[in-house]
C-alpha cells in the first residue's frame, strides 16, 4: 500500500523558508555574543528588513531583533505602518516588542520558540493584547531549532562562568 502524499500549504513552506533566514540572523547574534534572536520582515516574498539582537553591542536594552527590524522596515517603506508586512522572529516577542509591533500595525507575526517566562502571550492572557486587532499570529514555526539555539547559547554562557 502506497502512503498518501500530504500536501504542504505554500504558506507553510514560505514560513519555514523565511524562519530559516531569521535563524541565520539569530546565529549572527550568537556569534557576537548577543542573545540569539533573529528577525526578518517581508512584503510578499521580498525581504525588506533584517535584524538581530544588539543589546550588548549598542548597550541599549531596547535593541531587540524585532525593534531593529521594525526600524529598518519603516525606513525601507518610507512609513511607520506595516500592515502589509510579515515579521518572522525566532522567539516569541516580549511585551515591549509586541507593543511596538502593535503600534506598527504589522499584518502578521510568525515566531519560532515560545517564551513562557518573558513572551508577550504570558502577559496578555487576562488583558488586552498589545498587538493590532488585525494582526495574525502564527507560532511554532521551526520552534525546535530556535529553542535549541537559545538553549545552546545559555548553556555555553553558564560554562564560561
Amino acid at each position: 500500500m502506497k502512503p498518501e502524499a500530504i500536501a504542504v500549504p505554500a504558506s507553510s513552506l514560505r514560513d519555514e523558508h523565511f524562519m530559516a533566514l531569521a535563524l541565520q540572523e539569530a546565529r549572527e547574534a550568537a556569534r557576537r555574543d548577543e542573545v540569539p534572536v533573529g528577525a526578518i520582515i517581508t512584503v510578499g516574498d521580498r525581504i525588506i528588513a533584517k535584524g538581530h539582537n544588539l543589546t550588548e553591542t549598542l548597550n541599549d536594552v531596547t535593541a531587540h531583533a524585532e525593534m531593529m527590524a521594525i526600524t529598518a522596515a519603516a525606513d525601507s517603506l518610507g512609513g511607520k505602518y506595516l500592515p502589509q508586512c510579515t515579521l518572522y522572529v525566532t522567539v516569541e516577542p516580549c511585551p515591549m516588542c509586541a507593543g511596538a509591533l502593535g503600534w506598527s500595525q504589522i499584518g502578521r507575526i510568525v515566531y519560532g520558540a515560545s517564551d513562557p517566562k518573558r513572551g508577550f502571550t504570558r502577559f496578555c492572557r487576562d488583558s488586552l493584547s498589545p498587538l493590532h486587532p488585525k494582526t495574525i499570529v502564527t507560532p511554532g514555526v521551526l520552534a525546535e531549532e530556535a529553542s535549541q539555539l537559545m538553549s545552546d547559547f545559555f548553556r555555553s554562557k553558564r560554562r564560561r562562568r
